[in-house]
C-alpha cells in the first residue's frame, strides 16, 4: 500500500546552487520537516505489505473492501494506489469532520492522500517546500536526492506538458537518475485533450501514469449550477469570479444543458450524476487514481460510491456520452477503451 502526500512550506529555502552555504532557516524548523518526510516514508513502508501480491494484473481488487487499484505507472509496478482516491478538505471544515473523513476513506480502501497549501485555506496534513522554478535536470537529481535519502519513496509531476516529461524522463536515463512515475493532470467531461491525448503516447512509450484532478469540473458536474449561482457555492466566492464567470457564459449555459441529457443516463445506470461523471474518468486505461475533494462525509460517501459503477461502463454507455459531449478528441493513435 502507497501514500502519497504533495506538500509545501513557506519556511524551508533552498541555496542558489550553493550546497556549501548555510541556509537562513533555522536548524530546527528544518530538521522537523525532515522528520516529517522521514514518517510518511516509514509509514509508506510499513504498509507495503498489503500491495496486492500480482502485480502483473492491471487492477485488483481489495478483499474486505472492495476497492480496486491499479498501479500507478508501468515504471513502479509495486506501488498500486486504490483507483477512486480522497484528496483535500474542501472549505473551512473542523478538525473533527477532517479526521471523520480521512476515517471514512481509509476504511472504505483508500490509500492515497494528496494534500497541499492551497486546500482550505492554507491548512494540509504536511508542511515541506518545493520552491523550484521548472529545470528539468535539476528537478531530477534534487527528487533523486530526496528519495535516495529516504524522505520519500517515488515522485511525480503536476500540470507538465508531454515534453516536459519526457524531457526529465531523458535526463533520468542519461545520468542514472530517477525520473518521475506519473503525472496529474485536469480530467473531466469537458477536459479531455492532455489525459485521452498527449498522455496515452507516454503511457505506452515509457510507461509514466495519470492521477487525475478536479473530476467534476470545480462542482459544476455536480448539477448545483443549474439554476444559477447558489449563495453557499464555490463560485459566489470572491476568489472564484473566475468560475463564476466561466458558469455563466455561453459555453457554460451549453454545459449545463448537456448534464441535463448525462443525468438521464445516471438515472438509466442507478447512480448519480456525480458518480457517473467519476467513474466515466477511471474507465481510461491510462488513469489510475482519480483525486476527489469532498467537504462532509455524505458527499465524500456518494464519491466513493462511483467504484460500483465502474462495471457499467460499457462501450456502448461510454458512446452514449461521447455523443452528448461532443468533444471527443482524437490524436495520432486512440489508445482508449
Amino acid at each position: 500500500m502507497q501514500v502519497s502526500i504533495a506538500c509545501t512550506d513557506h519556511n524551508l529555502k533552498r541555496g542558489n546552487g550553493d550546497h556549501s552555504k548555510q541556509s537562513t532557516t533555522s536548524p530546527n524548523v528544518v530538521n522537523q520537516a525532515r522528520a516529517k518526510f522521514r514518517t510518511v516514508a516509514i509509514i509508506a513502508r510499513s504498509f507495503g505489505s498489503f500491495t496486492p501480491r500480482h502485480i502483473s494484473l492491471k487492477e485488483s481488487t481489495g478483499k474486505h473492501t472492495g476497492m480496486k487499484y491499479r498501479c500507478v505507472s508501468e515504471l513502479e509496478e509495486r506501488v498500486c494506489v486504490c483507483v477512486c482516491t480522497w484528496v483535500t478538505f474542501g472549505g473551512q471544515i473542523t478538525d473533527e469532520v477532517a479526521e471523520q473523513l480521512m476515517s471514512i476513506a481509509y476504511e472504505s480502501g483508500v490509500n492515497l492522500f494528496d494534500t497541499a497549501e492551497v486546500y482550505a485555506g492554507g491548512r494540509c496534513l504536511i508542511d515541506i517546500m518545493w520552491p523550484f522554478v521548472y529545470v528539468p535536470t535539476e528537478i531530477v537529481r534534487a527528487m533523486t536526492y530526496v528519495i535516495n535519502q529516504g524522505m520519500a519513496m517515488y515522485w511525480g509531476t503536476s500540470r507538465w506538458t508531454a515534453m516536459e516529461i519526457m524531457e526529465a524522463y531523458s535526463v533520468a536515463r542519461q545520468f542514472n537518475l530517477i525520473p518521475p512515475v506519473c503525472e496529474q493532470a485536469e480530467y473531466h467531461l469537458f477536459q479531455r485533450e492532455k489525459v485521452e491525448v498527449q498522455l496515452p503516447e507516454l503511457y505506452h512509450k515509457i510507461g509514466v501514469g495519470a492521477m487525475t484532478w478536479s473530476p467534476l469540473a470545480c462542482g459544476i458536474i455536480t448539477g448545483k449550477y443549474e439554476n444559477g449561482i447558489p449563495e453557499t457555492s464555490r463560485a459566489s466566492m470572491k476568489s472564484y469570479q473566475w468560475l463564476k464567470e466561466k458558469i455563466i457564459s455561453e459555453d457554460g449555459r451549453k454545459q449545463q444543458a448537456k448534464l441535463k441529457e448525462l443525468n438521464h443516463i445516471a438515472e438509466k445506470l442507478g447512480c448519480t450524476l456525480p458518480q457517473l461523471a467519476v467513474a466515466w474518468c477511471l474507465r481510461n486505461e491510462g488513469v489510475s487514481s482519480v483525486l476527489l475533494g469532498t467537504s462532509n462525509p455524505e458527499q465524500l460517501t456518494e464519491n466513493l460510491g462511483a467504484i460500483q459503477v465502474l462495471p457499467k461502463m460499457t462501450s456502448h454507455v461510454v458512446s452514449e456520452i461521447d455523443h452528448i459531449l461532443g468533444n471527443r478528441p482524437y490524436g495520432k493513435k486512440d489508445y482508449r477503451s
